[in-house]
């Protein structure tokens, strides 16, 4: 982006060792502005109170929940906020809705899963096996693409459920949805996206898509640890959630359990409203489209002269799609011969570089690429905030390790 936006997160300023840190672990999580910062703060310090209560502390607060599904169901391109809940984190809202979904599923009902997936939208669905739903998943190619080939001919008129990611969180692939949309129209099936890798990189338009349900967290794009549900208008009320009789009993709130995180609530608008404020439109989601565009071309950017340095290396292998920009999150998974993912971590903490090793809950993907026995891969993921000058110090650490 900008010098003015790398200077909203005070994280970016800190030194150790008498240097800057560079943040290449934003998809386990990103760095969080001033903005953010203030709110949630300022929450506790002036509006902390339950919710629905006849004072001002209270309305307060129901204020930041209301206000949190209007800017996510812009954020999202949703129909309105009564598409919108939240929760814990991504995992909790996918174990709430699979269960709700079973209960309207019959023994040989089908779900259709993928190789690529993380485990949180993995785990839920196998665990219907147990009640006689068929669970199958889509084959991973040795390129980190889908095999939608496979995709198609494991739909049948039996699936209910496809539930798949949009983007890796560990190879950078995004998907295409679109086409798989279009399968699941033919067998009736619903289409469900994790979209937490997705949705710091990329605008999003549900209705457009046509897609049921949608979770990502807003902690992936500069908010705090929630997790946001979009079910489309209708749907949710048409599941027989896991609920108490004191909630609420149609959507968003009957998936909702307990009192919300109110502070970080008030980080999730903090958090939407810091993104738009980068953005042009004559209307909020117009400035939110257009933020999440500048914020792809930067990464972008970034990222092609990243990936073409760590690529030339010798003994440095770059997994997923080569050569196909758009079809990739500024996300790079790497290898270096003869060192473990965890060694080249912690020679890139020595050059106060910040990556993650490890399989990043993308279990499958790493056993089926025969690497989960070898430590996994190193990840290096760019955010908006990642400047010229970090990806210099990273390809120079590289460098080094891939010599020594």
């Amino acid at each position: 982006m900008n010098a003015h936006f790398r200077q909203q997160f005070p994280a970016l300023q800190r030194q150790y060792n008498n240097d800057t840190l560079v943040f290449l672990d934003g998809p386990g999580g990103t760095q969080v502005p001033n903005q953010v910062i203030d709110a949630i703060s300022g929450y506790y310090k002036t509006s902390n109170a339950n919710s629905h209560g006849a004072f001002i502390t209270a309305h307060e607060t129901d204020v930041v929940i209301d206000s949190t599904r209007e800017k996510m169901a812009h954020f999202l391109g949703a129909e309105g906020p009564q598409t919108i809940s939240v929760g814990a984190n991504m995992t909790t809202l996918t174990y709430s809705l699979s269960k709700a979904i079973a209960r309207k599923l019959q023994p040989g009902d089908e779900i259709l899963i993928t190789q690529l997936d993380h485990e949180a939208n993995r785990g839920p669905w196998l665990a219907l096996r147990s009640e006689g739903i068929i669970v199958r998943e889509v084959r991973l190619k040795p390129t980190g693409v889908l095999d939608y080939e496979d995709f198609q001919n494991k739909l049948n008129e039996r699936t209910r459920l496809v539930a798949m990611g949009w983007a890796s969180n560990i190879l950078g692939t995004v998907n295409d949805v679109k086409r798989v949309r279009e399968m699941t129209y033919q067998c009736g099936a619903w289409l469900l996206l994790d979209a937490v890798h997705y949705a710091p990189h990329f605008s999003i338009n549900v209705q457009e898509l046509g897609c049921d349900f949608l979770l990502c967290s807003a902690y992936k794009f500069y908010g705090p640890h929630v997790g946001i549900l979009y079910a489309r208008h209708g749907l949710l009320d048409q599941l027989p959630t896991d609920r108490l009789r004191t909630t609420e009993q149609h959507a968003p709130f009957k998936i909702e359990t307990g009192t919300q995180n109110h502070a970080a609530l008030a980080g999730v608008v903090a958090a939407v409203d810091f993104i738009a404020s980068y953005g042009e439109g004559a209307d909020y989601r117009a400035q939110l489209v257009d933020a999440m565009t500048k914020i792809r071309a930067c990464e972008k950017s970034l990222f092609i002269k990243m990936h073409a340095a760590l690529s030339a290396l010798q003994g440095v292998r770059a997994y997923g799609l080569a050569g196909d920009e758009d079809a990739r999150t500024p996300t790079i998974a790497v290898t270096v011969e003869g060192k473990r993912p965890e060694k080249v971590c912690e020679i890139l903490a020595q050059h106060n570089i910040c990556a993650w090793d490890g399989h990043f809950y993308a279990l499958r993907s790493v056993e089926v690429l025969g690497l989960l026995e070898k430590g996994g891969v190193t990840r290096l993921g760019l955010s908006a905030y990642t400047s010229e000058n970090d990806i210099d110090r990273t390809i120079d650490a590289f460098k080094k390790i891939s010599n020594s």
